[in-house]
């Protein structure tokens, strides 16, 4: 591993995203990253390597360069950790030792060492650390797995762990399979539990059972039973909304990313540009209201927050004196006289 250097300020247009296809980033971390870098500032340095042709190439700190260029930022500090493409990739566990790299990542990693790298699965193991079976059984997960459904992953629609889940039926049924899910919204364990009921159904019916749950025809892809309780509440109903909405968006923009518009014909260009005209307006005011809302909910948890002052806290005014009660003649030193209460002590219930 190549000694790091001290850290340097680069402008962010000379620095290459060559690794860029070996990392997973959700949209939620993005928007979590914008935040920390517009309130916070660079807290870290990026990792770079020095490629063949001696540009700088980026190995971890793809979020904070996205991130930066929202912001209009025009330059990031970094520090070289690599010279070469293969250190840098061999690095990529190393800098994400906190977090971990997912087991889709680390067969995207261990691939590209493989196939492009000219690496042995032996020798991968001994520079990561890992044993053979280890590094098999990662290559052997990304290359039978369908690469539309890596591209799911890729786009956020499926989760890492149920792309992993899928991978274990036949290749041909795999991208059928996450459509399933992706359109019922299945968890994890659901998409778990769809892989068995496939599983468990003749192989000459795979293909037919998947097309019915596909198109609505068969009954509901099997679920653990909901627990019964009351209705939802407004603040639930509205992250349901959300949830909803954020499928909906991520399948509306992989049929936009995946399909060219010319082989749409003219009259499919027409319809697409009519209706996306009609959805621009309703995103733009929804976004505008999504802004008012994180204003309006912070000043609430600000407020919530905040100590209160007053009486009964140190520093604060002390309390007014009260009347005093009958039967008691107040004097220095007095006591309360017999029959007459202590102003400090409870009233006593009729």
């Amino acid at each position: 591993m190549a000694q790091v250097t001290d850290e340097q300020v680069v402008s962010i247009e000379k620095l290459g995203q060559q690794l860029r296809h070996l990392r997973l980033t959700s949209a939620q971390a993005l928007r979590q990253m914008k935040r920390s870098l517009a309130r916070h500032g660079q807290l870290s340095a990026l990792s770079v390597f020095r490629a063949d042709e001696g540009a700088l190439q980026i190995v971890d700190g793809f979020k904070r360069v996205h991130a930066a260029r929202e912001l209009g930022l025009a330059e990031l500090r970094v520090r070289v950790v690599a010279q070469n493409a293969v250190q840098a990739k061999l690095a990529l566990p190393l800098l994400n030792g906190a977090a971990g790299l997912s087991t889709l990542e680390e067969g995207w990693l261990i691939r590209s060492l493989y196939r492009q790298d000219g690496l042995t699965q032996p020798q991968i193991g001994q520079l990561l650390c890992r044993h053979k079976s280890w590094v098999c059984r990662r290559l052997m997960l990304v290359e039978t797995l369908d690469e539309a459904v890596q591209g799911d992953v890729r786009l956020g629609l499926l989760r890492p762990s149920a792309a992993r889940s899928l991978s274990r039926l036949p290749h041909g049924n795999q991208k059928m399979a996450a459509d399933v899910v992706i359109r019922h919204g299945l968890t994890v364990s659901g998409a778990h539990r769809l892989v068995a009921d496939v599983l468990k159904a003749d192989p000459k019916s795979q293909d037919q059972l998947l097309r019915d749950l596909l198109d609505g025809q068969g009954p509901s892809p099997s679920a653990a039973p909901a627990p019964v309780r009351a209705g939802r509440t407004v603040a639930e109903k509205i992250v349901c909304d959300v949830a909803s909405m954020t499928r909906l968006c991520g399948r509306l923009q992989a049929r936009l990313l995946g399909q060219p518009l010319p082989s749409l014909g003219e009259q499919g260009v027409v319809l697409i540009i009519e209706a996306l005209c009609g959805l621009q307006p309703l995103l733009g005011a929804l976004s505008a209201q999504i802004d008012q809302v994180q204003q309006t909910g912070q000043g609430v948890l600000n407020v919530k927050h905040q100590e209160p002052t007053g009486a009964g806290v140190q520093g604060g005014d002390p309390p007014a004196p009260g009347p005093v009660p009958q039967g008691h003649r107040q004097g220095a030193g007095d006591q309360p006289q017999h029959g007459a209460q202590d102003p400090g002590a409870p009233q006593k219930a009729p």
